[in-house]
């Protein structure tokens, strides 16, 4: 009997093994794959951050809605100051207010209590809003330039007021006030980003979006400095002349 070669190869125990060549490794082909995938990671690393993907972030300020804003502020670490202080004080007072007067900073007392002017200053400030016939808690709002006590109730430093501003912005568009109160340099610095000594900038009128603003002495420094009571009451006057023009 005739064998042909397969039959001679299958009597000799010898099977052929059938493989598509696309099944099997090319040598070199794994170490390619694996060097393939590193430069890809690599690739992605040096992106530009807006070609990657970016992970969800906080919403901004601006973005916030007014009962959305304090629990914002108590969560932001945007400084130092976040890091330090017992709690972030947003403000008080009438969130329809047509007045709003706007301080430094949080003292000791409004860090431990979350409410701006509650101690010395706290109560002349609540005299002079007497003397306007207006309360802190109707038709004014009292807020600060930074949400944060500074250690010591330091001056604020720049990069610290840069950090809040934008907490400051969204309280005055959500507020819209007929007229803005700046007590202190450290308020028209945040609000106005003017460096001018206060002297300069009192007896005017500035405007911010559209809103009067008026600059006077902070009431802890007219607690040092009593005669300037008076100059104060000429600040105040003429905030009330601009929220007459204002309201008609």
């Amino acid at each position: 009997m005739t064998l042909n070669r397969e039959q001679m190869l299958l009597e000799m125990g010898i099977r052929p093994l059938w493989t598509l060549r696309d099944a099997l490794p090319v040598p070199g082909e794994e170490a390619s794959a694996t060097a393939t995938a590193a430069e890809a990671a690599a690739v992605v690393a040096d992106c530009p951050p807006a070609m990657v993907a970016p992970e969800k972030s906080a919403p901004l300020p601006a973005e916030l809605a007014w009962d959305e804003l304090g629990p914002a502020m108590q969560a932001c670490r945007a400084c130092v100051l976040g890091q330090r202080r017992r709690q972030a004080v947003p403000g008080v007072g009438d969130v329809r207010a047509e007045w709003l007067f706007i301080g430094e900073g949080p003292g000791s007392e409004e860090d431990a209590q979350g409410e701006p002017f509650v101690g010395a200053a706290g109560q002349l400030l609540d005299a002079m809003l007497a003397a306007l016939d207006l309360t802190r808690q109707k038709a004014v709002y009292i807020a600060n330039a930074v949400k944060c006590r500074p250690p010591d109730n330091r001056t604020p430093e720049p990069a610290e007021i840069e950090a809040c501003r934008p907490w400051l912005q969204r309280q005055v568009a959500l507020l819209q006030p007929k007229v803005i109160v700046l007590l202190g340099k450290t308020a028209a610095q945040s609000l106005l980003g003017k460096q001018d000594k206060l002297a300069a900038m009192r007896g005017q009128v500035f405007e911010y979006s559209g809103i009067p603003v008026v600059v006077t002495y902070h009431p802890a420094y007219l607690l040092r400095n009593l005669p300037d009571k008076a100059k104060a009451w000429e600040d105040l006057l003429r905030a009330r002349r601009a929220w007459r023009a204002k309201t008609g």
